[in-house]
């Protein structure tokens, strides 16, 4: 898919899903590893679309506020390290929740613009949901593939997004 037509997919759909992570550093991946698996193994409605957008999300919220035409709602996928979970697991992170994981092992420099989204919501009055898997690892230096634990929740990941996509539709 060209970027012009991922970028008409993304202003034309109101339920959009963004996989976020770097495949080349582990559990990173996970983000586009949901969405690989949400289109190649399931039927996603038409009112939604589904795309990796790897490290670049900020730049595509940008637009997105930018844009007359806001969608309903956004769904963020990634994967985090918080103290206290098992590798693999599932969870959604509230926005709010966002600074409190800076003081645990959460690394923003690889999480969308909590700002962007911020503004999305409250002022477009976009849903926002963010759905979270804790790595079990994310290497300093290029190391393709995920963890066991984390490879074990992609399944997970696509049927949680399935059911909430629904919602409201």
């Amino acid at each position: 898919m060209s970027d012009y037509s991922m970028i008409q997919e993304i202003f034309s759909h109101p339920v959009l899903i963004f996989g976020c992570g770097n495949t080349l550093l582990g559990d990173d991946g996970f983000g586009p590893g949901v969405i690989e698996h949400l289109l190649q193994d399931y039927v996603l409605p038409d009112h939604v679309f589904a795309v990796d957008v790897g490290t670049g999300v900020r730049n595509v919220l940008l637009d997105l506020l930018l844009m007359p035409e806001k969608p309903r709602k956004i769904f963020i996928v990634d994967a985090v390290i918080q103290a206290n979970r098992k590798a693999g697991e599932l969870f959604e992170i509230e926005l709010e929740q966002i600074p409190l994981y800076q003081n645990a092992a959460f690394s923003l420099h690889r999480f969308p613009s909590v700002n962007l989204l911020t503004e999305l919501r409250d002022a477009a009055g976009v849903e926002v949901r963010i759905l979270a898997v804790q790595a079990k690892h994310i290497p300093a230096e290029v190391s393709p593939g995920l963890s066991a634990e984390v490879d074990a929740s992609l399944r997970g990941a696509c049927l949680w997004l399935l059911d909430h996509v629904k919602e409201g539709a």
